[in-house]
Parts: structure tokens; C-alpha cells; sequence
């Protein structure tokens, strides 16, 4: 180890740094576009709000369920350390796979991407149809160029110190919830309408599933019901995700055992208040079919001309800028610490272990950011982020099963925190993810098998690349 290089992280983030790391990284732009697809999923404004208030509720439950796994274990790497101590090295390394090579670097590749897209509309040579260069099938546009850009910008100003990322992070996300709440509370107060409201609410529970071929309603019950629902919970939960990356940073948080777990529950439960109170808005300014018609499914923008008129594009356009931004340096900073702990462990390359003059990964940071670019460069975050979702919650389902585990396996280690609800809660979060992990792969197998497939191909990397005992 050099001589000028710290041993380990320095505890400079406090309760509102993890809340709004929450936050932050929770509100990237499916908020603003997922809607779209669930009202055509179950086409109704009753299931439209039930969804979203469900994923934030089991969001919510799972936050809470951690509080008690991160005050027993108030260390770096977060999910994969509770894993480790509940299961074994393989389980976390199949995590710590996972993460790397799909969910935390394919996130930031299409949150990047959610950023390039907005620019665009406010300066159109930025968009994804400036194609810079051609080679055979490989295009590159000026989209991935932005993407990368913003991913590369925010990886270096989180290898200079977690204070610039921390201060980045806080100030972005108070803009970011204040300007949601402005498109709320301006929405219900210029745009409103009675008539479209109790249109809306008229027929609440009637579900309908829309076709986009022939731009009609057809009436869906039983097994196409719950289709429709496991398919319009993806967009919910990808939205709602992301709230564990507080965890991750445990190392570098003030009096951890209290301030991680309190910063899951505000966080989680601003942004579900934000997100149901948004649905509502969208349902008293827009009509249900313009909801599940609006272009490339921007329904926030919709929302923005009907209070704003044409202004409105440009203020979404910024606002979703500024989500999106914050969105992702919370990503890039959190995910860093996985790799460090992971490589600490001799399960990741070497050099991630080591931290810089300023107590961060860097290495790791760079490396993160290197793949998730290439990821831009692929056009397929689309696709990834429909089979993220599996394993994103097959490890839920897995960390939440851990605590049932270690009350048995360590009894006696203090828990200054204890799971909200146990056994009741975290056992109602595993049954009601399991059935949509069912539900996923007999309805998008072709998507979701992948993803269980990539996680998969971690078993024979871990026996080969692991350190011999």
C-alpha cells in the first residue's frame, strides 16, 4: 500500500446527504414517462394510481426491512455484505456480477441516454438521429456521445472527494424535488380541469388494455389482468428503484447505524408521496388516452403544455435534465463502493480495492464508468433495463430473506434497528416480488430469461476467478 493513501473512507456524509442520495438516485425519468405505459397496460386511472402507490409501498417495505441489515452491518458495499453474511461469497459475488455487468452500469447507460434525450429537445443536433458515424451495422450518434460525456464529467467529479459529489448531489436534488412539486402543485392549479378528472375517475376500475395497431380499448380480466399488471409494475418498480445505494456508502456516513437506516424510510417515502401525488396530477390535467398516446410516452411533457403552454417542453426538457444528472452521480457514486468491497474480498479486479488521496475508489469509478459508456455505445439500455428488473428483485428477495437467516444464524449481535413489521412485512415484500419474478418470466421470457441468464453466467466466474483458500 502507498504511503499516502488512506486506509479506509472518511464519515463526511450526514442524515440529509444519505436522504437525498435516496432521493437523488431514486427520480431519474421514469416518473416522467413510465405512466404512459401503464394506462395502456390496465387502462384505467383507479389501477394507473394503485400501481404506483403498490410499488411504492413494497419499495417502502423493503427499505425499512434494511435498516435492520445496515445497522448491523454499517460497512461499505452495503447488499453485497448482507448477502455475504447471510448466505456465502458465491450468492454476493453473483450480486456483485449482477451489478457490474447489468444493473448499476446499464442504469447509468440509460439514465445517461434519459439525459441526452431531453437536451435534444433543446438543442436538436443533440438527438439520436445526428448520426456522427457509420461502420457496417455499428451507428454512433450524438446522444451516446452526450451520454457518455455526463457519465465521464460526473465519475471525475466523484474521484476528486465525496464532498463535491455529496454537495453536487444535495443541491440538485432539492432543485429536483421542488421543481416536482412546482409541476404538481401548478398543474392542479392552472390546468385542472373537472371534466377530465371525473372522466377519468368515472370508470376507474374498468380494466382495458390499449392497442397501439389499431388505437382501440379491449376489455381484460383474469390472466390478461395480471399480465398487464406484472408488465405495467416494471416500469413502477424500475422507477422506484435504485434506493439502496445509501447502503453502499455505509462507510462514509456519520453514525451509520442510525442515520442508513433512517435515510431508506425518507427517502423511499418522499419520492412514493411524489410520485402518487404526480399520477394524480397527470389524471385531473390530461384525458386517460392522451396518458397512454402521449409521444415516445413523454406524459410529463403533455402535462407541462397543457399548465404551461409552450413553454412547457422547455421547462420539462430542463427539469428532467436536472433528474436525471442527479440521478446518476448518486449511481456512479454509490455503485464504486460495491466493486471496492468486492475487491477487498479478492472477487473483482485488484486495483479496485485501492482508494485514492481524497478516500475514494477511484479506480473503480473509472472502471464503472468505462462499461457503462461502452453500454451507451451498444443502443441496447432499452433492453436492458426490461430483464434489470428480475434481478434486481431476485436479490431483494434474497437480502429480505437474509434477516429471517441471521436472527438465527448470529442471535445475539446487536441490532440497533429492527425490521419495521417482522416477520409479517419483509415476508409480504417476498411473496408479493416473487409473484411478479414469476409473473416476468412467463410474460417477457425473452427479455427477463436474459437477465437471469447473465446473473447465471457468474457461477463458473466466480469458481474460476475466485482466490484459492
Amino acid at each position: 500500500m502507498k504511503e499516502n493513501q488512506p486506509e479506509d473512507f472518511k464519515r463526511e456524509l450526514g442524515l440529509l446527504d444519505g436522504t437525498m442520495l435516496v432521493v437523488g438516485s431514486m427520480i431519474g425519468s421514469g416518473i416522467f414517462i413510465v405512466s404512459a405505459d401503464i394506462a395502456r397496460q390496465v387502462g384505467s386511472a383507479g389501477w394507473l394510481t394503485l400501481i404506483w402507490l403498490v410499488s411504492g409501498v413494497i419499495t417502502m417495505i423493503a427499505a425499512v426491512s434494511y435498516g435492520e441489515l445496515s445497522a448491523m452491518f454499517p460497512k461499505a458495499g452495503g447488499q453485497y455484505v448482507y448477502l455475504k453474511e447471510a448466505y456465502n461469497k458465491l450468492i454476493a459475488f453473483l450480486y456483485g456480477w449482477s451489478f457490474f455487468a447489468v444493473i448499476q452500469t446499464g442504469t447509468i447507460a440509460a439514465v445517461g441516454v434519459g439525459f441526452s434525450k431531453f437536451a435534444a429537445y433543446l438543442i436538436p443536433s443533440l438527438s439520436d438521429e445526428n448520426i456522427l458515424f457509420e461502420f457496417s451495422s455499428f451507428q454512433l450518434n450524438a446522444a451516446q456521445i452526450v451520454s457518455i460525456i455526463t457519465i465521464v464529467l460526473l465519475t471525475y467529479v466523484n474521484s476528486r472527494g465525496v464532498k463535491n459529489s455529496k454537495t453536487l448531489q444535495t443541491i440538485l436534488t432539492v432543485i429536483k424535488i421542488l421543481s416536482l412539486f412546482g409541476l404538481i402543485i401548478f398543474g392542479l392549479l392552472l390546468a385542472a380541469k373537472a371534466e377530465v378528472w371525473n372522466a377519468n375517475w368515472s370508470d376507474a376500475w374498468n380494466t382495458r388494455s390499449f392497442n397501439s395497431d389499431t388505437g382501440s380499448w379491449l376489455p381484460i380480466g383474469g390472466t390478461a389482468l395480471l399480465t398487464g399488471i406484472s408488465a405495467a409494475m416494471v416500469g413502477s418498480l424500475f422507477s422506484s428503484d435504485a434506493w439502496n445505494g445509501v447502503t453502499f456508502i455505509a462507510g462514509e456516513i456519520k453514525n451509520p447505524k442510525r442515520n442508513v437506516g433512517l435515510s431508506l424510510f425518507l427517502g423511499t417515502f418522499i419520492v412514493t408521496i411524489i410520485y402518487v401525488l404526480t399520477n394524480l396530477m397527470y389524471l385531473a390535467v390530461i384525458p386517460l388516452e392522451e396518458i397512454a398516446t402521449a409521444k415516445s410516452d413523454r406524459v410529463a411533457v403533455v402535462s407541462s403544455q397543457y399548465t404551461f403552454g409552450d413553454m412547457g417542453t422547455i421547462i420539462i426538457a430542463v427539469m428532467i435534465m436536472i433528474s436525471t444528472f442527479a440521478c446518476n452521480n448518486g449511481l456512479i457514486m454509490a455503485g464504486a463502493r460495491v466493486y471496492y468491497t468486492m475487491a477487498k474480498d479478492g472477487l473483482f479486479l485488484k486495483k479496485a480495492a485501492n482508494l485514492n488521496s481524497a478516500s475514494v475508489p477511484e479506480w473503480a469509478l473509472w472502471v464503472q464508468c468505462v462499461w457503462a459508456s461502452l453500454l451507451c455505445l451498444t443502443g441496447k439500455y432499452g433492453d436492458l433495463l426490461d430483464f434489470v428488473i428480475i434481478i434486481v428483485l431476485i436479490f431483494y428477495i434474497l437480502t429480505i430473506y437474509g434477516i429471517f437467516i441471521l436472527r438465527k444464524k448470529m442471535p445475539d449481535v446487536e441490532r440497533p434497528y429492527k425490521a419495521f413489521g417482522y416477520p409479517f412485512l419483509p415476508m409480504l415484500y417476498i411473496v408479493i416480488a416473487t409473484a411478479v419474478c414469476v409473473s416476468l418470466l412467463f410474460t417477457k421470457f425473452s427479455t427477463c430469461g436474459w437477465g437471469v441468464l447473465i446473473m447465471l453466467t457468474g457461477i463458473p466466474i466466480y469458481y474460476f476467478t475466485k482466490p484459492k483458500e
